[in-house]
Order: C-alpha cells, then structure tokens, then sequence
C-alpha cells in the first residue's frame, strides 16, 4: 500500500496559520499592492531635498510607513506560496511583489546618499534640533558608518535595480528544492511502499532497520546527485553575484561584505572556526563511541541520528508537544508563556502539517505590526517538537521587538535572530534531562542534546568555513566546478566528523541540499547563536529576577543597536573566543557523561 501525502484541505484549521490576519481576502492584497505602488512613487517628492532635519524625518517616516505595508504584503504572497510551491497563482503573485520590492529599493536608493552629502556635524545638530528625529539616531550613526561603501544616487539605484535579477539562482535552487526534485518512494518497517519527503527522511532515519535508514539517506541524496551540475552551476552563480556586490560597494572581500552590515568584527567568525577546531577530538570521540555501541563495523551517515538505546518513545504529538514546551519554558516567567501560549494555541501563528507541495524544513516569518507566522512539517518526532520549541523562540524575539521598538528597528539583525530561538531549545533540553525517568531515557536525551551541539557549532561552522573557503577561491580565481566544491566538502567533512565515519559515495555531495548557501555566510550566526544561547540558558534556569530581565531587554532591544554592543550589555561579549569556548565545554561533558554511562 503506497502512502501519499495529504492535501492542504485534508488538514483541521486549528492546525493552519491564520492569513487572514493580514488580509481578508487576495482581492485586499491586491488594493496595498496599489497602494504600495503609489507610496513608492510618493517617495520622489523627498529627492534632492534631505539637507534639513524635518526633512530626513519625513522622509525615513514616510519610508517606514511603506515598509510596513509592503512587508505586509511581501509577508502574505509568501506565505501563501509556502503553503503550496507548485500553483501558480502565489508564484504569479510572489513575482508581484518582488517587483513591488524591488522598486522600493530603487526609490528609496537615494535616501542613504542624499543624508551622507550633509558633513557628519550637521547631522548631529540635525538629531538635536528636530523634534522625533532622535528616534532614528542609530540608523543615522549607522549611516554614517557605511559612509566609504555608499555610493552616488544613480550607482545606488542601479544597484537596487540589479538585486531583483540577483536572486533569480536562489530563486532556481528554491523551486528545484521545494518543488521539483522528488526522491522517490521507499519501502517502510511495515512493507508499506511510501513516498519519500523532506520530513518523512528525517523520521526514517531513526528507524533501527538498517535497510531503511539506508534506503531514505540515499533515496534523498540520490535525487540531489543526479541534479548536482544544475545545483553546482546556482552554487557558482550566486557565489559570483556575492563577489560583484562586494567590489561594488568597495569591501576587501564578500565575508567583510557580509559582517559590515551587521557591524560585526571579522574575529568572531575566524575565532568561531579556530575554537571549534580545539574541540573536534571530543565530536571523535562521540563519533566513535557510536559506531561502537551500535555494533558497526562501518559507521555510515545514514547511522548518524538513529537512538543508541532502545525502548524510549520517540513519538510525540503535536498536541502534547504544545503541552511540554509551555511547561520546560516556564522560567521565562508568566507574561512570556502567557503571550507564547496565546500564539501557539489561540493565535494563528503556526502552520503544522505537512501537505503536498508545501515548502520543506521550517521558519518564522515576522514583519512590523503582525504577529509572527510558522511554519512546520510536523512528524511525531521529538526533533519536531525541538523545532516548535525552535521557532517559537523567533515568533518570542519578534514580539517582545514589534512592541517596544519603532518600525525601523523591529527586525533584528540575522546575527542575534537564533539566539532566542536556541535559549528555547536549550531550556527545554535540560528540563527533559532533568526530568528523565530512567537510564535509558536519560541517555536518549544525553544523545539528543549532544546532537544539539553537533548540528548547530559543528555542522553550521564546517558550512561556515566551506563557504569561506569556496567564495574565497573564487575571489582569488581559481576556477570552481561541480568536483572542486565537492571534493572541498568531503575534505572537511572528514576533518569534524573524524575517522570513525566512512566515506559514502553521497557524502561529498551534501552541501547541494544546504539552502542557506544562497545566503552568503548566514550560518555561522547558528554557531555563535547557540553558544550566547547556552549562557542565557544557565541564567534563566538559575532563577535570577536580574538574569531574566536582562534576556527579556535583549529581546526587545531588536536592532535598536548593534548586536554585539546589545549582547554585551546583557553580558555576552561574543568577540571573544570565551563564549564558544563556554559552550562547547558544555558539549565536553555530556560527552563524557555519556561514556560513563555506556
């Protein structure tokens, strides 16, 4: 009997966002979209005209109130196309507002150039003497800041025109994803034969049956290698549109390019990579003791998830997940789960299920003035319930931003976004060790949480120092192919995971399945995320009124300042190689605590 996937109308309403909470109908999306060609072009009547300070404030209040409308509607169109990638109405209406988008840059390209033709002095007075203006005093400091790689009105505007036609390979990738790469059907534990998806992998790869993880892990990436070229051909492109943009704007490299507009030092992503390297030797051991307990005489990445002890239930309700996540974050005090409940139950804020043609993995979607939007592919898992845990963390960060903060400074910078949502992961982690029944089941958790540690500072730095390596080759010249950046991959891969793990013939070709390789050096803000995460995480659980009002300020500071002076603030002086150091001790004991317990 062949399994299918449901259909989006198969799925209870209690278990799907609520859009209509941004517009009744497309019909009303389709009235902002007019009204947000007509703000844009309302936009000209400020040009050539920023050389006083009621003039920049009207002008970055007139550009914030067409920010959230068109967010809103970027929010909407996207959404929608997520619930379902292959029809073409959200495709017709994603290219829409991309267009919409992309015009918005263009018109509003002159704004940063015009501010930076008055002298640094005039805009001081400028924040001083006008009234409302010092609610934009980072924004216009930050300004200042990227004074050397801003470039003429015109230059500006062109560059704004080429960002539409940038994203056609992330474009490319994500329709070939999520939308026409099939892996085929499997035969499960039952005999049934099922067809294989992006979530039911990750439920297969549990499994103790050998033959099924194997046939998942291969079916899966036997679909990526047979598009690799196409893949690896994006891959280049977007790696070639990352080098252009940063000589365009003047920067010594695409990584400085990268870190500039966040403001964050180039030592924090070199001494990410440097301190994890110190603790490689432990992810070994890991490693090995896993081959070993599980009785192999070839240790796969197919083997790489499945439970190292049997008899722990490692299904969970939807359901029950809601409940168990509200009960371990209960240290983040009343009014935050009350909000977090009120979401996750009441709110429309969640999209659970996963249905035919949905977009895979998961995310937060959150804009100004809206509350947040999720979506998951749920399985019974006790990682899917991580990832409730995980994004509602997000939705969290983006509230407690959205109501103390003005429109411009709600979305936080890409560098403190997944803290919040690993404080979740963490606190909830430790509240199930604590809670644990029995040997086994504390063993079971010991794995999960090392595997925490494993995907987010081990696996996002490799990615992190792959993308390093690859954009940096391609900078220097050096020509990049299908084979070049599968055999950089492999090197790495064999350099975390040690020589316990075998060579599979998939396994060098992984990187084709990473998405976040189209946004040039995000993922390294996992790593560096997690490791704020798990300080945080110790402050909370010490049950410190100080500690948690401290979190809670970090929240709703948003990107009212740079983040690495706001995580400083609150005691996370992520320049410093410490916090890593900190946290990957952390990952130092449970290993060892597992090897005694084995």
């Amino acid at each position: 009997m062949e399994i299918k996937q449901k259909q989006r109308s198969e799925i209870a309403a209690e278990y799907k966002w609520r859009l209509d909470d941004l517009y009744a109908t497309d019909a009303d999306w389709r009235k902002d979209c007019e009204l947000i060609e007509s703000k844009i072009k309302g936009m000209t009547q400020f040009k050539g005209k920023l050389s006083s300070g009621q003039a920049i404030l009207d002008c970055l209040e007139a550009m914030c109130d067409l920010t959230v409308i068109a967010y809103r509607a970027y929010m909407y169109a996207y959404l929608k196309h997520s619930e379902n990638t292959t029809l073409a109405e959200p495709q017709a209406m994603m290219e829409v507002i991309d267009s919409l988008c992309s015009e918005f840059g263009e018109a509003t390209a002159f704004i940063a150039p015009e501010i930076l033709q008055n002298n640094e002095e005039s805009i001081r007075g400028f924040i001083k003497s006008t009234a409302g203006l010092a609610v934009y005093e980072h924004y216009l400091n930050n300004t200042l800041r990227q004074k050397p790689h801003v470039l003429s009105t015109e230059m500006e505007e062109l560059l704004a025109s080429a960002a539409e036609m940038s994203q056609a390979a992330q474009s490319a990738y994500g329709f070939l994803n999520d939308a026409d790469l099939k892996y085929g059907t499997i035969i499960d534990e039952d005999g049934n034969e099922v067809e294989l998806t992006e979530g039911r992998v990750g439920t297969f790869l549990l499994s103790k049956d050998r033959r099924v993880r194997k046939d998942a892990w291969e079916g899966m990436m036997g679909a990526y290698a047979a598009h690799k070229n196409t893949i690896a051909s994006l891959r280049i492109s977007d790696i070639k549109k990352d080098i252009f943009f940063a000589k365009a704007r003047k920067h010594g490299s695409t990584l400085d390019a990268a870190l500039f507009w966040s403001n964050i030092p180039r030592e924090v992503y070199e001494n990410l990579i440097k301190t994890v390297h110190e603790f490689l030797p432990v992810y070994h051991r890991y490693v090995a003791l896993r081959k070993q307990v599980l009785g192999l005489e070839e240790y796969q990445p197919y083997d790489a998830d499945v439970p190292l002890v049997d008899g722990v239930e490692l299904k969970i309700t939807y359901d029950d997940a809601k409940k168990l996540v509200a009960e371990g974050l209960a240290p983040l005090g009343e009014e935050y789960l009350r909000i977090m409940c009120e979401g996750m139950n009441h709110g429309g804020w969640i999209d659970v299920y996963e249905t035919e043609g949905k977009t895979s993995g998961g995310f937060m979607l959150g804009t100004a003035r809206s509350h947040s939007y999720i979506l998951l592919n749920y399985e019974d898992t006790y990682e899917d319930m991580f990832a409730l845990a995980h994004e509602l963390g997000h939705a969290m960060h983006h509230h407690y931003a959205d109501a103390n903060q003005p429109v411009i400074y709600v979305e936080s910078s890409i560098f403190s976004a997944e803290i919040a949502s690993t404080v979740h992961e963490t606190i909830m982690i430790e509240h199930m060790l604590k809670n644990a029944a029995d040997k086994n089941t504390k063993i079971h958790l010991l794995t999960q949480y090392i595997h925490q540690f494993i995907g987010t500072m081990f696996t996002q730095t490799m990615f992190a120092e792959f993308e390093k390596i690859t954009h940096g080759m391609a900078e220097e010249g050096e020509p990049l192919t299908t084979e070049a950046i599968s055999e950089i991959y492999a090197e790495l891969r064999k350099k975390y995971t040690g020589p316990a793990m075998a060579d599979h013939e998939y396994s060098p070709i992984y990187w084709a399945r990473i998405p976040h390789f189209f946004e040039a050096f995000y993922v390294y803000q996992y790593a560096t995320g997690y490791a704020a995460a798990v300080a945080f995480a110790k402050r909370i659980k010490s049950c410190d009124v100080q500690m948690l009002a401290d979190y809670i300020d970090f929240l709703k500071a948003g990107d009212s300042g740079y983040t690495i002076d706001i995580l400083k603030k609150a005691g996370m002086d992520m320049s410093s190689p410490a916090p890593i150091r900190e946290a990957l001790q952390v990952f130092e004991g449970l290993v060892a605590e597992l090897e005694g317990m084995i």
